[in-house]
């Protein structure tokens, strides 16, 4: 049986990363509630390891609804103090205000573009960077992209959105490619993004 080749990164400290990798990380995500999913982890993650994340998921995904922004957005003052009394998510009051805030943000960018994934795609002109690096020591930690997006996202009003955090968001939901040219992801997360980018421009032959 030929050996599988992932993101050395996978083989990390939690069970849950090489699952995220092979069937989450750098997929092209067009889904508005998917997008404020992320956006809303990759805000919970500052200064934490992304495996206390993972493995808080769950926990986040019953006390923040389903990822809906628009039930977060109604979130109270009173429910925000409940939220941080609740172990299976990461107890930061900054993190967990800012994720409420953030929701009702993103309505707004989602009520001036029709979707927020219309919104986010525009800042890669609505095609994926494709990457094709070696090695993890390649991989950056922000961009010209994730500086300009993180900087409009601040304008609006969204919090824990640096650059840093920024890039993260945009190799989580494929804009971005970082899968490593050896490994199995690459080429397949590549294809789906190539595929949709056809798919949604008229006139293009399809390949």
């Amino acid at each position: 049986m030929k050996e599988i080749k992932r993101c050395p990164w996978a083989y990390g400290s939690s069970p849950l990363y090489v699952p995220y990798h092979d069937t989450e990380w750098g997929v092209p995500a067009y889904d508005d509630r998917l997008q404020f999913e992320f956006l809303t982890l990759e805000s919970a993650q500052a200064g934490l390891s992304w495996s206390t994340v993972l493995n808080k998921r769950e926990g986040y995904r019953r006390a923040f609804k389903g990822f809906d922004p628009v039930k977060v957005a109604k979130f109270t003052p009173e429910k925000i103090e409940s939220l941080l009394k609740d172990p299976a998510i990461i107890r930061n009051r900054l993190k967990v205000k800012a994720a409420v805030s953030n929701a009702r943000r993103f309505l707004e960018v989602q009520k001036e573009f029709g979707t927020f994934s219309k919104y986010i795609w525009g800042f890669v002109g609505g095609k994926q960077i494709n990457n094709r690096w070696s090695g993890l020591s390649q991989l950056p930690a922000s961009s010209k992209e994730s500086d300009a997006l993180s900087s409009d996202l601040r304008a609006r009003g969204f919090k824990f959105v640096g650059t840093t955090i920024i890039y993260a968001h945009m190799q989580a939901i494929g804009l971005v490619n970082d899968h490593l040219i050896t490994c199995f992801r690459h080429k397949a997360c590549a294809h789906a993004a190539k595929k949709n980018w056809l798919s949604a421009r008229p006139g293009r032959a399809r390949k």
